[in-house]
């Protein structure tokens, strides 16, 4: 993650009131580069101002080799977002304070969907690694 971008949303959250709320998240798209897969992630804070006053929007991207064995199943792809806004969340911590966060997994526990097979690890990884219980799909 981007130093320089991580150090501005720790400046930007420290200057804002107790009252304001976090949202973290983080999303990704495979696709083939070169007859390599690849995986852009991208992970997103919104900084909700005092929790009704508009909102600050902060992202970037990340592209990465795609070691997922089944295109059809990405569990990798998906965990390793799990862990990107785990690392997001500790890297912002200190900044976040006593200020009311969210973290949003774009699972859903469907057995419709192929992310509904590791929502129970992912959230476990959150909680453990957070201390947060996250969101999922629909909420």
């Amino acid at each position: 993650m981007n130093e320089k971008k991580l150090q501005e949303i720790k400046d930007y959250i420290s200057q804002t009131s107790e009252t304001s709320k976090i949202y973290l998240g983080c999303d990704s798209t495979a696709y083939l580069r070169n007859k390599q897969r690849m995986v852009d992630y991208y992970w997103v804070v919104v900084v909700h101002i005092n929790g009704r006053n508009g909102c600050r929007i902060f992202g970037d991207r990340m592209t990465e080799p795609d070691y997922s064995k089944d295109k059809k199943k990405p569990l990798y792809r998906l965990m390793t977002e799990v862990q990107k806004v785990a690392e997001l969340y500790m890297h912002l911590e200190e900044s976040i304070g006593d200020r009311e966060v969210e973290i949003h997994l774009d699972l859903n526990p469907s057995s419709k969907h192929a992310s509904n097979l590791i929502v129970d690890q992912a959230i476990g990884y959150i909680k453990g690694t957070c201390n947060v219980v996250p969101l999922i799909k629909p909420d």
